[in-house]
């Protein structure tokens, strides 16, 4: 679905590349993860598969073209919901989404279903002005649903919203591509790649440092070790133990035996910290 071989970018006055060298592939049907801190190249590598910054060096193609050769009909294919909210302050939501519908020659939602589907059915008739941040960014997520299109791109999906409506947000994302979508996801939230994506690419100073499965990246990157927190004459204590021959370890049998076990955990790296390791940069922006 997306095919990007040594793509190249410099902004106009910079000596530095914002992106340099990159190649990757997502295929149809996958959820891809760009992953890094702020100014590492994530954006403005979207932005250009999405056609909104010409003068690139390197082959981007979406759905077998190249992006240079579509004409308007390329954004019949794709959703976008950009980081910032971007909306018609004066008009409501769902004549926001009545609107935008409106630029598309193909079938599109029902926008009340839309707005109900994220928690802003009652707010339908209420001015975008009169929204909160987090509201407007819902509106923003299913702006780019409207048109029911092939791919689409998310920038920080769940920036600016409380666990509950998080949850409902990646809980459609994951909807999607059971419906075979294809989603290109940019955060530097390893908690939302984690849960979300098939493969990740870590990204920083404009060039990829690792890509792969987190599950993948998880077990190059993990200590095949267990640790086992257990309660001791009333007090806590933690022992841990090679996983590899662990039924054939007598200590741990004899623990699992004898003590009160609390919790049993493998010594897994989160994506954090194999981001960290393999990056050297912390992720904070």
């Amino acid at each position: 679905m997306i095919t990007v071989r040594d793509l190249r970018y410099t902004y106009l006055g910079r000596t530095e590349a914002a992106v340099q060298g990159i190649s990757f592939e997502i295929a149809e049907g996958e959820i891809f993860g760009f992953l890094g801190p702020s100014g590492a190249g994530k954006s403005t590598t979207q932005k250009i598969i999405i056609g909104l910054l010409k003068g690139y060096a390197g082959q981007v193609q979406v759905l077998g073209r190249d992006v240079a050769a579509w004409d308007q009909s390329f954004y019949e294919h794709i959703g976008v919901g950009f980081e910032l909210p971007n909306h018609y302050l004066k008009l409501t939501g769902l004549e926001n989404l009545n609107h935008f519908r409106g630029l598309y020659s193909g079938p599109t939602a029902d926008p009340q279903t839309l707005l109900e589907m994220v928690g802003l059915g009652d707010a339908a008739n209420l001015r975008v002005n009169e929204y909160s941040k987090g509201m407007q960014m819902r509106l923003n997520f299913i702006r780019a649903l409207v048109h029911d299109p092939q791919i689409l791109f998310f920038d920080e999906p769940t920036s600016g919203l409380d666990p509950t409506n998080a949850r409902v947000i990646k809980e459609i994302i994951l909807e999607q591509k059971r419906r075979g979508k294809t989603i290109f996801l940019t955060t530097h939230n390893m908690n939302v790649a984690d849960e979300l994506c098939d493969r990740v690419g870590f990204i920083t100073n404009g060039r990829i440092q690792a890509l792969n499965s987190p599950s993948a990246l998880k077990l190059a990157h993990g200590q095949r070790r267990v640790a086992v927190a257990y309660g001791h004459n009333g007090q806590a204590a933690v022992r841990q133990f090679p996983l590899d021959n662990l039924g054939h370890n007598a200590e741990f049998s004899t623990l699992l035996q004898t003590e009160y076990i609390q919790t049993i955990h493998t010594q897994e790296a989160t994506l954090e910290d194999i981001f960290i390791h393999v990056t050297g940069e912390q992720l904070a922006e």
